[in-house]
């Protein structure tokens, strides 16, 4: 009577085991779907003033060094404007995203068309919407405005 009792508990155990299964894989089929709806409609980058405001494309006309000042000027406005939040910090560390911001400190202060009043404004307008971020933007700044020589 005691082996009836175990085979009947295991058998029981193993129903409820496929039943457990079967809605993993259930669910995961449905996010699979949701994920493929949401990819099919790409993001458009807007455009600006003449310029596109995604991230990419803004990050590239700053690093030129043919960009005008008031081109300049005009990008880094439309990074703080779309941009200019970063992903909060993970743990001690900052999140790998802000290297992009990282790059584009570098990228102002060593660019030939740059003048202190775009350096000072970009910083204190990125320190103020990100102030967990304040002592790594002050450093990037000093790195940057570093590498320039004399």
């Amino acid at each position: 009577m005691e082996i009836t009792l175990l085979i009947k508990s295991a058998m029981g155990l193993i129903v409820v085991l496929g039943f457990l299964i079967f809605l993993l894989f259930y669910s995961s089929k449905k996010n699979k779907t949701n994920t493929q709806r949401v990819q099919k409609n790409p993001v458009r980058p807007q455009e600006k003033n003449g310029l596109k405001t995604d991230l990419k494309s803004l990050r590239a006309l700053i690093k030129n060094k043919q960009t005008s000042k008031e081109t300049l000027k005009e990008a880094l406005s439309l990074v703080i404007k779309y941009h200019g939040t970063i992903h909060a910090k993970l743990g001690a560390r900052a999140h790998p995203d802000f290297d992009i911001y990282m790059d584009i400190l570098f990228s102002i202060c060593r660019h030939p068309n740059t003048s202190k009043d775009l350096i000072v404004g970009f910083d204190s307008a990125l320190e103020k919407l990100n102030p967990q971020y304040k002592k790594d933007i002050n450093e990037a700044i000093a790195k940057g405005l570093n590498s320039r020589g004399a």
